[in-house]
């Protein structure tokens, strides 16, 4: 099998790289989704909570999230049955041993230009599944979003005006030599051959570095669990996703449940990982401690890995040492919501033009490799 450019990774990050290709070349390279497990997105996309938050990420994500609105709000024609966004405020709460957190909070807002008001105690009670000590200060974004991430992908997968990548299953790469001008890459289901490689491969990005010859850049795959939880009385259905601005945990509702993560962000290796117990335990105590409803059950639970470079800054662009070798990865936790600007973004680096958000915070060579 051989083709123009080998996409490690069918993920978020893989599949809105090669449809950009796709739309953006004109249809004309032969693009290869290369994915280890049976399925597309099992791991992190699979798992993700389906938000789209302007000022998720912090304000070095900003510009990928604000360029990506616009194909949210109106994607192209047969990309989706359905809306991709539903509307889905953020709200951001003090909680009672406050020590300025939400202040900081809102000082990144102003400095990123994120729209929000801010709420006081009587604006608050408008959401009496707070406690009154926990509806005191907060801060609400109105333009924020639930996506459909399946949608989404699988929008991406299908390709774009009769183009669609070659998706390879079941293909665990093994061994990535260099041939020729191109590339070998060994998977489980056969040899691949290709011009350019991308490593789009997530929680195993640096571990795919090795295998082509280059110094990992010292990505950390960080455990992010979620709770689905039958509460009492049910969450009403147009309560905005709420975050604590301590950062301990976030909630949103979902088909009459809740919603919970413990936003934790503890240091994993890759591989299919699973929530923690205690994680769950303390993260339900945390919610009862500021709602006013009881939680009637734990009715499901899972866990993802988040990916970040150093700097949280997700890595797009050309290995600094090895030719022909093309990062896509550190998304973190953002990486559905900025989907479309990075796809976009990567896909014109490679094909040497000038793309929409400046690449410049964002390229691979911006610190030192990992030995």
């Amino acid at each position: 099998m051989t083709f123009d450019i080998a996409i490690i990774g069918a993920g978020i990050a893989g599949a809105s790289l090669a449809w950009s290709l796709g739309r953006q070349s004109g249809g004309r390279l032969r693009v290869a989704l290369i994915e280890m497990e049976s399925a597309p997105g099992y791991h992190t996309t699979g798992r993700s909570a389906a938000f789209w938050v302007e000022s998720y990420g912090g304000p070095g994500v900003v510009p990928l999230s604000r360029a990506s609105r616009a194909f949210f709000m109106e994607p192209p024609p047969g990309f989706a049955a359905a809306p991709l966004l539903s509307p889905r405020p953020g709200l951001t709460v003090a909680p009672p041993d406050d020590a300025g957190d939400l202040d900081t909070l809102a000082a990144a807002f102003d400095a990123g230009g994120t729209v929000y008001r801010r709420l006081d105690a009587e604006a608050l009670t408008a959401w009496p599944i707070l406690k009154p000590e926990w509806r005191t200060r907060g801060l609400f974004e109105p333009d924020s979003y639930d996506i459909d991430v399946a949608a989404l992908h699988q929008g991406y997968l299908r390709g774009v005006d009769g183009w669609k990548p070659a998706v390879i299953t079941d293909a665990a790469v093994s061994a990535i030599a260099r041939d020729g001008d191109g590339w070998t890459l060994a998977t489980r289901a056969g040899p691949i051959t290709a011009t350019i490689v991308v490593n789009a491969a997530g929680a195993w990005a640096d571990g795919v570095a090795a295998l082509a010859g280059a110094r990992p850049l010292g990505l950390q795959p960080l455990r992010r669990t979620m709770a689905v939880l039958a509460i009492d009385p049910p969450p009403p259905a147009d309560l905005p996703v709420v975050f604590d601005a301590r950062g301990r945990f976030y909630c949103k509702p979902d088909g009459g449940r809740l919603w919970l993560s413990p936003h934790d962000e503890t240091p994993d290796v890759p591989h299919d990982v699973r929530p923690d117990e205690m994680d769950l335990a303390v993260v339900i105590d945390q919610f009862e401690q500021a709602s006013t409803a009881r939680v009637v059950r734990l009715d499901s639970s899972w866990a993802g890995l988040r990916t970040f470079a150093p700097d949280r800054l997700p890595v797009f662009g050309w290995d600094g040492a090895v030719a022909g070798l093309f990062w896509c990865a550190g998304q973190g936790g953002f990486g559905i919501q900025t989907a479309p600007a990075a796809g976009q973004l990567c896909a014109a680096l490679l094909l040497g033009e000038a793309p929409a958000v400046d690449p410049a915070p964002y390229r691979a060579t911006r610190f030192e490799r990992i030995d």
